[in-house]
């Protein structure tokens, strides 16, 4: 980072402390500069959030090329959630600790394993591990869906899964095949609230490390709370099923 940009930064990180700073990395022809944002998440102390109004403001100026937030009264180690978001968005990540002063890069690595991932709803989810299994096999690109912490729980509210799988390229079966979604209700939910990806008897995922012995079925999948597993698919997760669902991209 260069040293003007860095000055800017620490700055903003001093006059937003004991709160998280952000803001953008742009490039403006062959110049860079740091664009401020304000933060907008719920509890700015220990995340932050760009408002979608401001990052197109900075687009409106130049290229964003990166991402930039403070650490306040913490190393600049990444969370879990500044990995996976790191990865989703596709730019690097800056990391200020502040007022200890260390800046840390993260750059995506454009290829996030699939088993073992931990959850961080909106980026490393249950839909995220059905998308990029369908484009790490099949070559299948989705668009980027926004989805709110908590959507499953609102009766009046949009119920997610049901209302996009068509849109999707999705339709329903009654008998699901090695890559079809299954679509599940779990836990106290207005809505059904879950996906994974059903592997049939074939449990191995190619460059993943990781073995899963027994007769099968299995299902890939990331349940809130836990890293991204392959488990038999049977018993309650049978149950909780409500949709089988099979891309029609898919002989």
């Amino acid at each position: 980072m260069r040293k003007h940009i860095l000055a800017a930064v620490q700055a903003h990180a001093a006059a937003e402390y004991p709160r998280e700073c952000c803001g953008l990395l742009i490039a403006v022809g062959r110049a860079q500069r740091y664009f401020p944002c304000d933060n907008t998440a719920a509890d700015p102390a220990e995340e932050f959030r760009i408002s979608p109004e401001q990052y197109a403001a900075a687009e409106d100026l130049g290229e964003v090329i990166g991402i930039v937030h403070s650490h306040p009264d913490a190393t600049s180690r990444p969370s879990p959630r500044d990995l996976a978001m790191c990865e989703a968005t596709g730019l690097p990540w800056y990391i200020l600790s502040w007022p200890e002063g260390d800046l840390r890069t993260v750059t995506p690595t454009g290829h996030a394993p699939l088993l073992g991932r931990p959850f961080v709803h909106g980026a490393w989810d249950c839909w995220q591990v059905c998308a990029d299994w369908y484009k790490r096999e099949w070559g299948l690109d989705f668009p980027a869906y926004t989805r709110e912490e908590g959507w499953w729980e609102q009766a009046d509210g949009p119920s997610l899964y049901e209302q996009a799988y068509e849109s999707a390229g999705f339709y329903q079966v009654s008998q699901p095949q090695r890559g079809d979604m299954i679509v599940m209700a779990v836990g106290r939910t207005a809505h059904p609230n879950h996906a994974g990806i059903y592997l049939g008897v074939d449990a191995q995922l190619p460059g993943e490390d990781g073995q899963v012995f027994g007769p099968g079925p299995f299902m890939l999948h990331h349940l809130l709370g836990r890293p991204s597993e392959i488990v038999v698919f049977g018993g309650p997760w049978l149950d909780r099923t409500r949709l089988v669902l099979r891309h029609r991209d898919v002989k």
